[in-house]
């Protein structure tokens, strides 16, 4: 039997321990919802969002085969014994260059800041994309 495509989590999501957080993958299925944490942190269209973070940043330009796609990554920081989304942090850019950038809800500046070192090596080494210092922002 297939799996519903609307509850799995896409295939290039990894997961990150970042000490006494984890960082997984956003979701808005059955089983789990990052829906209402991301409304608590000012997203209008939270279901939305998730959606946009499975799917390609924007592709590059057809009309230069020069142009490297653009990159994007995102990640619910969470309490690792409940999978509660605290904070949210995301990279993008292009090939040699990316942003970091994240957001917390109430109290959980330190799950943010916990998670920045992790995100940023994961996305130089990974990626390809070494970001500078962490800006306040959604990703």
């Amino acid at each position: 039997m297939d799996p519903d495509p609307a509850s799995t989590v896409p295939a290039t999501a990894v997961e990150i321990n970042a000490g006494a957080w984890y960082l997984r993958a956003l979701r808005a299925d059955d089983r789990l919802s990052d829906v209402p944490a991301l409304t608590d942190l000012g997203i209008t269209d939270p279901a939305g969002y998730v959606a946009g973070t499975a799917e390609p940043a924007e592709p590059a330009d057809p009309g230069d085969p020069g142009e490297p796609d653009a990159v994007r990554c995102v990640w619910a920081v969470c309490i690792p014994t409940t999978g509660e989304l605290v904070a949210l942090i995301g990279v993008t850019g292009r090939p040699g260059a990316g942003a970091l950038r994240g957001c917390h809800r109430a109290g959980y500046a330190g799950a943010l800041a916990a998670a920045a070192d992790p995100v940023r090596r994961f996305a130089a080494q990974a990626l390809d994309l070494p970001a500078g210092e962490l800006r306040t922002g959604v990703p």
